[in-house]
C-alpha cells in the first residue's frame, strides 16, 4: 500500500470535519505538524471551519471529495446516518488509502444513550464492506471533542484503541495517535472486534452526564 515513508509526511483528510469531533481531531493533528484537509458536503463550511482553527499552510478545507483525493490517510468523522452512502460515493478516491473510522453508531431516548445495531457488526466493518480497495482501521472512538477543541487543554490524557486487520496500518495509526500530547494508541484487536468498542461510547456518555466529566479510557499494564 503506497504511503509516505515518514509519518511526518502524512496529509490527513477529515471527512465530516466541520462537526466537533472532526474539527477537534483536525486541530490537534495540524498542531502536531500534519497537513490536514477538512472535508464537508459544503466547501464553504469546510473552509470556514479550517479558518476558525487557524488555517494557514497546514490546515485547509473543501468538499469531502477533495479531502479524500488530497489525503494520504483519511479519518471518517461523519454522522452515522450518512456513513454508508458517503463512503460508498468516495470509494474510488479512497482506494489504496488507510481510512480511520471513528464513527459511533449510538442513539438517544428518554433513558439516555444506547448503541445502534449495525448489520455488518460495526461502523468500521460497514466501512470495510463499501471500501474493498481501502484499508480500514477503527480508532479515536472515545476522544472528547470538547477536550480536543479546548485551547486551555494542552494534554488529552487517554488511550485510543486501534483495531484493524493490517499490522502496518494499525501501527501507523497507533503512532499517529501518539503525536497528540497525552494520548496513546493501543492495539485493540481485529476489525471484527470494533462493535463493542463503538458501543462503549454509550457508556462513556452516561458517565459524562452523571459526573459532568469528559471521560476517556486507560488500559493498564501495557
Amino acid at each position: 500500500m503506497p504511503r509516505p515513508p515518514d509519518l511526518a509526511d502524512l496529509a490527513i483528510g477529515v471527512l465530516g470535519g466541520t462537526g466537533d469531533q472532526g474539527r477537534g481531531l483536525a486541530r490537534r493533528l495540524s498542531m502536531a505538524g500534519h497537513r490536514v484537509i477538512i472535508g464537508s458536503r459544503d466547501a464553504g463550511r469546510a473552509e470556514a471551519a479550517a479558518a476558525s482553527l487557524g488555517g494557514g499552510r497546514l490546515l485547509d478545507g473543501g468538499l469531502n471529495s477533495y479531502a479524500a483525493a488530497e489525503a494520504d490517510l483519511v479519518i471518517a468523522a461523519i454522522p452515522w446516518e450518512g456513513h454508508r452512502d458517503l463512503l460508498a460515493d468516495l470509494a474510488r478516491a479512497l482506494a489504496g488509502k488507510i481510512v480511520v473510522d471513528c464513527v459511533n453508531p449510538i442513539a438517544f431516548d428518554s433513558r439516555g444513550a444506547y448503541p445502534v445495531a449495525v448489520p455488518e457488526g460495526s461502523a468500521a466493518e460497514q466501512a470495510a464492506s463499501v471500501l474493498p480497495d481501502s484499508t480500514v482501521v477503527g480508532a479515536f472512538h472515545h476522544v472528547s471533542a470538547r477536550l480536543l477543541l479546548d485551547p486551555d487543554v494542552g494534554s488529552v490524557d487517554l488511550d485510543v484503541l486501534v483495531l484493524g486487520d493490517d499490522r502496518a496500518a494499525t501501527d501507523l495509526v497507533i503512532a499517529l495517535a501518539g503525536q497528540i500530547p497525552g494520548m496513546r494508541g493501543v492495539y485493540g484487536g481485529r476489525l471484527r472486534n470494533c462493535g463493542q468498542v463503538e458501543a462503549l461510547t454509550a457508556n462513556l456518555v452516561s458517565i459524562n452526564r452523571r459526573y459532568s466529566a469528559h471521560a476517556g479510557i486507560r488500559i493498564t499494564d501495557v
